[in-house]
């Protein structure tokens, strides 16, 4: 049993390499079967038979800034693979939060990143974030994805959650969101900007939204890099 577990965990490892396209193909089944168990278990926590697609990851990706050090959160992670992307791309002194629910997926993505530091897998909900923000001491986020069916969500609980998200990020910071529909744009009015693409290259195809909180804090604008910074100061 020892053995086989170590083996199943050197498979997600090899699967965190996006790089390595031979190793990922080897244990590609595994995810499938642990994707397709929990979306029949739980079809509208879940919200779609397959993770996301290669392409859509790399797209979703490309929305960040990874130049400096940065604090990401990410709400219902799956399998994790955004957070595997997400993680290879980001700086040794980053931060990645990941919120997930589902208790298999949550356990696997412990597995996942068991070995990695950066990353912090919080089995719960996702309106937790301010909470574990702090016992972090950790200001705000540079950067919230999301790949939650919030159209499932009540429209109090939605609404809390947009208000919660706006709120954990830095000035300028963005929540990045990939859903079937884009209803959500007219619910996330916090946000001072906001910007969509339809992404064919998935099964099913993806709304990419991308808002955006605005740069000034109380009148005063601040450049990216002190953001985080900015974000620590206020929360303290």
């Amino acid at each position: 049993m020892v053995a086989e577990n170590r083996s199943h965990f050197q498979c997600y490892r090899n699967t965190s390499r996006l790089d390595n396209a031979e190793r990922r193909d080897d244990c590609s089944h595994l995810v499938s079967v642990l994707f397709l168990k929990r979306f029949l278990q739980r079809p509208f926590q879940v919200a779609s038979i397959v993770p996301s697609s290669k392409a859509l990851v790399e797209r979703v990706a490309r929305k960040m800034d990874f130049s400096q050090p940065r604090v990401i959160a990410e709400y219902g992670p799956g399998e994790g693979v955004h957070s595997r992307e997400i993680a290879r791309r980001m700086s040794p002194d980053s931060h990645l939060l990941l919120f997930e629910l589902d208790p298999a997926f949550s356990h696997d993505l412990a597995r996942q990143f068991a070995r990695d530091q950066r990353v912090h897998v919080i089995h719960g909900d996702a309106a937790r974030l301010p909470e574990e923000l702090g016992k972090r001491g950790i200001g705000c986020c540079d950067y919230i994805l999301s790949g939650i069916p919030f159209s499932i969500l009540k429209i109090d609980k939605k609404r809390a959650l947009l208000q919660k998200t706006h709120d954990a990020l830095a000035p300028g910071g963005s929540f990045i969101i990939y859903q079937v529909t884009n209803e959500l744009r007219q619910h996330a009015t916090f946000f001072e900007h906001a910007e969509s693409e339809y992404f064919l290259q998935n099964i099913p195809p993806m709304f990419i939204t991308v808002f955006q909180r605005s740069q000034s804090l109380n009148g005063r604008e601040y450049p990216a890099a002190q953001r985080t910074l900015v974000g620590a100061h206020r929360s303290a």
